[in-house]
């Protein structure tokens, strides 16, 4: 069922359009990631799904009984407000007034906040992030929006907004940058390019291989336009006259063919890595202890950087991952120990708040106050052609900071700081609000880094691709030491104690056990036997069904069907598949017995 549609949309700021005269619908059970680089108007897509902006062109119709709710990307609170008021607010109604509150204490809970009565102005950036999520999921909608909905979460919080989105019964449009979050969650990708909104079915992955398919067909059809219009020119060439009607058409055509543009391959920040020499000595932490007032944050920590280190630094929000950052950059004196820092080292630290940026500058002599130029293995390249590979066209250049989207301010930020060519990058949260093909060419331009990278970050798809040794925030300002990324360390870390039960309650359970044999019941055995097969002919049809999709790609109102009916079946297959590890599970419980 189609609970929102948009048609014709165009939506402009000053001279740069964002939408141009396109269409976005939402049915039913929907769950949309939003992706495209920043600036492109993914922030303002949402906001216009909302009803918070208006377009100037195109009309948005919605069901009368259809509710929605919003979570900005930088959630704002009054002054006063506490947990409880703050996720209280909006949240309140006749029919719920007796029993909301305690929904939301139990939600509070649930998202490991202080205390309910606590004041929001004391909380940190992810705690404000989780009092938004507790407002936002709250209250029964049928459209969820949600603009970067895991920046400032830990990756705990990360993990549990993921499974409680996949079982969201709901529609969910969301801007993210979180591939992992993209590829569990999403059943839609739309990508906003060029103020056109291309649908892609399925999750992230499904996109990246979809997306690949969509400019290769694009590029042939650009060469075989190519090829004819150059049939059409030697024709011209020939002195073929316009007198004739025909001719007059013919003429026309060719004009037409020149004017449609070629389609434009992914722009990528392409980047020679460039730092400055580095000596023998790096950086030293030497019995480094922090605490603030009676909360430890780290206790004795100490570690040696190597010249090549690539480190991650994990653990809840408010632990003191970026208090070690600014310890280590000398921002921040610790308690206790010392911090030494080789001669030939030069830190280039990206904050999690952006620097002050003078908004009356313009992008290029921003870029130019850290360096004219920058030395790379291509030689000397210009701070000019360094915003070219980093997003930044000509007419961007020349425009003034203020004009620049948040996402771009960010990424305008993080290549100041690679024009001064520093050998140690300490990198807090450098995936907040960064676009995903900024994110790849990150991680491929920190392959070639001739130097040391720290970074803190909750982006579990960042720390798997570019760190190689954990350091994890443990039992009250404990830093312990994994090998490998975050995949890794979730494999190594320690399981939580759990409560042993007592004697007599195990003998109980002992007891229970044996008098109760375990076995299948009739149904569960015919089950049992046929649904290997059962999956095997789900997967079948899915596939099939993807297929159709894949065919029917420019025919909205079919790929809507087409779409929903592959979701239902996906369902079916979740299900099943459930069922499968609950009859093998008991069915080694069975042989284990005999």
């Amino acid at each position: 069922m189609n609970l929102l549609t948009m048609e014709g949309i165009t939506k402009a700021y000053t001279d740069k359009v964002l939408l141009n005269d396109t269409d976005f619908a939402i049915n039913q059970g929907d769950k949309i990631g939003i992706v495209g680089i920043n600036g492109t108007g993914k922030s303002t897509l949402l906001k216009l799904t909302a009803g918070l902006e208006t377009a100037e062109a195109g009309t948005l119709s919605k069901g009368n009984n259809v509710k929605l709710r919003y979570l900005p990307q930088n959630p704002v609170f009054q002054t006063d407000d506490t947990i409880l008021s703050a996720i209280l607010t909006n949240n309140v109604t006749k029919q719920n007034e007796w029993t909301v509150e305690s929904e939301a204490k139990a939600m509070i809970h649930q998202l490991a906040l202080p205390h309910f009565d606590e004041p929001v102005s004391h909380m940190s950036g992810g705690q404000k992030k989780r009092i938004a999520l507790a407002n936002v999921l709250l209250a029964p909608v049928d459209i969820l929006i949600l603009d970067e909905p895991t920046n400032h979460l830990d990756n705990v919080m990360a993990s549990w907004l993921e499974d409680y989105l996949i079982h969201f019964r709901g529609s969910i449009v969301m801007v993210t940058h979180d591939r992992y979050f993209l590829d569990r969650v999403s059943s839609r990708i739309v990508e906003i390019d060029q103020g056109k909104l291309y649908n892609y079915p399925g999750n992230y992955s499904d996109f990246v291989e979809l997306k690949a398919g969509r400019q290769e067909m694009e590029l042939a059809t650009q060469r075989k336009r190519q090829s004819i219009l150059r049939t059409e020119l030697e024709w011209l060439r020939r002195g073929a006259r316009a007198r004739a009607t025909k001719q007059k058409a013919h003429i026309r055509r060719i004009e037409e063919m020149q004017a449609v543009s070629a389609p434009k391959v992914d722009e990528s920040v392409q980047m020679s890595s460039a730092s400055s020499r580095m000596g023998k000595k790096t950086i030293e932490a030497v019995n480094i202890s922090k605490a603030f007032g009676e909360k430890k944050l780290i206790q004795d920590y100490n570690y040696t950087f190597l010249r090549d280190d690539r480190i991650g630094i994990i653990g809840p929000n408010g632990c003191g991952k970026s208090t070690l950052l600014k310890i280590l950059c000398q921002e921040l004196p610790p308690d206790a120990g010392m911090v030494e820092i080789g001669p030939t080292i030069k830190i280039g630290y990206f904050s999690q708040e952006n620097e002050y940026l003078d908004e009356s500058l313009r992008v290029i002599d921003y870029v130019k106050e850290a360096g004219e130029y920058v030395d790379s293995g291509e030689g000397q390249i210009t701070a000019a052609q360094m915003l070219e590979r980093f997003l930044f066209d000509k007419t961007l250049q020349y425009a003034l900071i203020e004009r620049l989207s948040g996402g771009e301010k960010r990424r305008l930020y993080l290549l100041r700081i690679l024009m001064s060519a520093p050998n140690v990058l300490i990198l807090d949260e450098p995936t907040n609000d960064l676009d995903i093909q900024t994110l790849t060419i990150l991680e491929h331009y920190l392959d070639s880094f001739d130097g040391i990278v720290i970074t803190v970050s909750h982006d579990r798809y960042f720390l798997d691709r570019v760190v190689r040794r954990i350091f994890a925030f443990e039992n009250g300002g404990t830093i312990v030491q994994y090998e490998g990324g975050y995949s890794d360390w979730l494999t190594k870390k320690p399981e939580p104690v759990q409560n042993e039960p007592s004697k007599e309650k195990r003998e109980k359970q002992d007891t229970r056990f044996r008098e109760k044999k375990l076995k299948f019941s009739f149904k569960e055995q015919k089950e049992y036997e046929t649904i290997d097969d059962d999956i095997t002919d789900l997967e079948a049809v899915i596939e099939a069904k993807a297929e159709d999709i894949s065919a029917n790609a420019s025919n909205y109102g079919q790929l809507n069907v087409l779409m929903q009916e592959k979701q239902q079946l996906e369902e079916q297959l979740a299900e099943k598949m459930d069922r499968w590890v609950y009859l093998n599970d008991l069915k080694e419980r069975i042989e284990a017995e005999q």
